[in-house]
């Protein structure tokens, strides 16, 4: 089955990158997920996804694919609370003007109930994303790097726009706590989205 996922992810990248490339990224996906997964049902098909991801931002960092919009990459340690509301609600407010990106530090396994109840309050749905590792070429794609509570193990690489918004844990949290985070978290998306995305010239 990994094979398959890789002979299919090959097209995507003509000339850019061997089987032998494609098929390792399929595999160090398919290990990082299947690590923490305790439903395994769709492990094949988020291994292609978060593989396809991470061919996408290598080529990105390496100047083989072009960035049509600005790359914003949220952090957080299990990417299943914060770094997935800041990520729906500027995909929400950007509708394309930025492309958005997330990863964990240490993933877990899936996004936490309380957080996509809290942004379902807000009319955001974030049914198609799930807990992805933190890697390399994610950091090197992005032009902002958003860091939220996982303190120094992102790694640092020069030329990036390094960001920290210091949020608490959605863990544990009741529903209406989890609400007022997504409230106060989405003030700071719109700001940074005013600072992203050009305004058109007064007439």
């Amino acid at each position: 089955m990994l094979r398959r996922i890789a002979q299919q992810l090959l097209p995507r990248f003509p000339g850019i990158f061997s089987i032998e490339t494609v098929e390792r990224y399929v595999s160090q996906s398919y290990d990082s997920l299947a690590r923490g997964a305790r439903i395994r049902q769709h492990l094949f098909t988020l291994t292609q996804r978060l593989a396809e991801e991470r061919l996408t931002a290598l080529a990105q960092s390496r100047g083989q694919i072009g960035k049509p919009v600005c790359e914003v990459l949220f952090v957080c340690t299990h990417n299943a609370g914060r770094s997935q509301i800041a990520a729906a609600l500027t995909n929400h407010h950007a509708a394309g003007r930025v492309h958005v990106r997330t990863a964990g530090t240490d993933p877990a396994h899936e996004i936490e109930p309380t957080v996509l109840e809290a942004l379902a309050l807000m009319g955001v749905t974030v049914s198609t994303e799930f807990p992805k590792p933190l890697t390399d070429e994610i950091v090197l794609a992005a032009d902002v790097i958003v860091s939220m509570g996982c303190g120094d193990a992102c790694p640092l690489h020069p030329g990036k726009r390094y960001l920290n918004w210091d949020f608490s844990d959605t863990r544990g949290k009741a529903l209406h706590e989890v609400h007022d985070l997504c409230l106060e978290i989405d003030l700071m998306v719109r700001d940074l989205l005013d600072e992203l995305i050009p305004h058109p010239a007064a007439q």
